[in-house]
């Protein structure tokens, strides 16, 4: 009932929303924040959400964990869900299977990498955007708990991330998926992950995935677009916690370059696979994003780029505010023409 009312109050009027954020409406240059996420912004500073970092990273987990309930969804009907356990560098690590209401006997698959900057996140953060994947794209989505950096530093969570799409297609005939049509995709961190699998591919000669979906995904941990200045603080994701994540997920700074961390560095893109990437105005991440789309472009790799200028990181798990979830569809569109 409670998530129930707080999206309708998300459906009242924008000069509503405006004024109880506070201020007035924010632009940077031709972009305004739509007036949802404005007023969002304004909830999860009176929440206190804002990370600690003198904490653990359990201790952090745990916060964000809780604080999320403020913009969580839930898991949409018409989907179920299988836990699957796997060998991973001899480790265990978890996927969780999301099929729709039957539709045959062969689906496509979408092997999903979360975000949370390598340290948070997990596979019941992103349920509801992965169970709304499965539902819109009428696939099999796989959601991989990959281990988490600073105990699991690069490159365990890349190989984690390597070993789930190995074995959804390992496994295709058992979990009934067209072996020629795995994908992989993710948000933020999880989109750095997928883009770094197929750099990955690539260098081994190894087959690629199918397609990518790449949301507002991390492609150069060197920090050096002009967005990470101009979205440092007050968007949600800020420049500070981007470079606490770096430092969490790298032993050293210098690995910044290398293409399995940052897949902007990588000489060559033009075998990659057909991708769908998604940027947000309001990002500190905005410009990478957007670097890394052309250059999948030059290297002429089809590619669906799509920006939402009034949105912020991490709208995908923001289905509460308004037009999101139209904005989620369209996305899903685009990666049907790939995937």
């Amino acid at each position: 009932m409670r998530a129930f009312l707080t999206k309708l109050i998300f459906k009242l009027p924008k000069s509503l929303l405006i004024k109880w954020s506070g201020q007035e409406q924010i632009q940077k240059d031709y972009r305004k924040l739509d007036p949802g996420f404005q007023y969002l912004l304004k909830l999860m500073e009176d929440s206190g959400t804002k990370l600690d970092y003198t904490k653990s990273a359990a201790e952090m987990r745990k916060e964000f964990d809780e604080g999320r309930t403020l913009i969580s969804s839930s898991l949409p009907s018409g989907v179920k869900t299988t836990d699957h356990i796997i060998e991973s560098k001899g480790a265990e690590i978890k996927i969780r299977e999301y099929a729709p209401d039957s539709i045959g006997n062969i689906y496509p698959a979408l092997v999903y990498y979360h975000g949370g900057g390598w340290v948070l996140g997990s596979i019941d953060t992103h349920e509801a955007f992965t169970g709304f994947l499965a539902k819109e794209l009428k696939a099999k989505i796989f959601s991989v708990e990959y281990r988490l950096a600073p105990e699991h530093k690069f490159p365990i969570p890349l190989e984690d991330c390597e070993a789930a799409f190995n074995w959804v297609k390992d496994n295709a005939t058992d979990l009934g998926i067209n072996p020629n049509r795995v994908s992989v995709g993710g948000d933020s961190a999880g989109g750095n992950l997928s883009a770094a699998l197929c750099v990955k591919c690539q260098q081994n000669n190894l087959p690629m995935p199918k397609a990518q979906l790449l949301i507002y995904p991390v492609t150069d941990l060197t920090f050096q677009s002009p967005s990470m200045e101009e979205m440092a603080e007050g968007f949600f994701l800020t420049k500070e916690s981007m470079y606490f994540f770096r430092d969490q997920y790298l032993e050293d700074e210098g690995l910044a370059k290398d293409p399995l961390v940052s897949p902007h560095f990588a000489e060559n893109l033009s075998e990659h696979p057909p991708a769908v990437l998604i940027t947000a105005g309001f990002d500190p991440l905005r410009d990478e994003g957007d670097r890394y789309a052309q250059s999948l472009r030059e290297a002429n790799v089809e590619i669906y780029h799509r920006t939402h200028d009034s949105y912020i990181h991490g709208f995908v798990n923001m289905m509460l505010v308004h037009g999101v979830d139209y904005a989620l569809k369209r996305i899903c569109d685009d990666f049907k023409k790939i995937f």
